[in-house]
């Protein structure tokens, strides 16, 4: 049986060297048209505005705005993908996505995954009607009362007095539809929504001066980027750029855009 001829040494290093050349050739000319690896974003298929909307032709939204300008600077390009909550978890694990917005607090086994620094907090506050007397300190200040809140939604601080029907909860499964119910229901008193939210939908539908927030919240939560473990590098990195953003003002300025 004739065994394979090896390249001598000479042939094998001008084989070498024209690989290496290849590659480096490859390489000038992914950076010649800009080719970036792509960073798998999920922005949900119904959003969360103000920090996702996908109501438009292109995304927009606090959460989107920055990952947009930070991603890009980490050298890589944001490529959006719509996936259902549901899926998110399996969707990351299995490598489809490489991140996704979230709260530690809500999520099943958050030491499975690596979340970066808050990009902005979401509070959960009371809305009111302009001329309704009611604000909130504490729960019993809404004893009696009946609260508009979003369907499958759970709020801890609340639960003890929904569970003996010391406040009234009445579920509906669109933010925006919370505050209508407020408007024209007599028997409902409050609408209970994230602040910064709560302010978005107002104002687009053009009943801002309808409503006041509560002075309290019942929570706050920093609403972060989550990742696979194996991506520490890029956190790190996030953070730091986050915190120049924080510093220079960019994050104050994308804020100022969805109050």
């Amino acid at each position: 049986m004739n065994r394979p001829r090896l390249p001598s040494p000479k042939c094998f290093a001008r084989l070498l060297a024209i690989s290496i050349i290849a590659l480096t050739t490859a390489g000038m000319a992914q950076a010649a048209t800009g080719d970036r690896p792509a960073f798998r974003f999920n922005i949900s298929p119904n959003g969360y505005p103000p920090y996702l909307i996908v109501d438009g032709a292109k995304p927009s939204g606090i959460m989107w705005e920055v990952i947009n300008t930070i991603v890009p600077r980490l050298g890589y390009k944001v490529m959006p993908r719509k996936i259902p909550r549901k899926r998110v978890d399996q969707m990351l694990a299995d490598d489809y996505l490489d991140g996704t917005p979230r709260a530690v607090e809500w999520t099943e086994n958050p030491e499975n995954y690596l979340f970066t620094d808050a990009v902005v907090n979401v509070e959960e506050v009371f809305f009111f009607p302009k001329d309704s007397g009611l604000d909130f300190e504490h729960p019993t200040d809404l004893f009696g009362k009946t609260v508009v809140a979003h369907l499958g939604y759970l709020y801890p601080t609340l639960e003890p007095y929904f569970a003996d029907g010391k406040i009234k909860r009445f579920d509906v499964s669109r933010d925006r539809d919370m505050f209508r119910f407020v408007l024209l229901g007599e028997q409902f008193d409050a609408a209970l929504a994230d602040k910064l939210a709560g302010q978005w939908i107002l104002r687009n539908e053009g009943l801002s001066d309808q409503f006041r927030s509560s002075t309290e919240g019942i929570s706050q939560y920093g609403f972060r980027l989550m990742l696979r473990k194996d991506w520490s590098d890029f956190a790190e990195d996030f953070n730091r750029e986050l915190a120049v953003m924080r510093d220079n003002g960019e994050l104050d300025a994308i804020l100022a855009n969805y109050r």
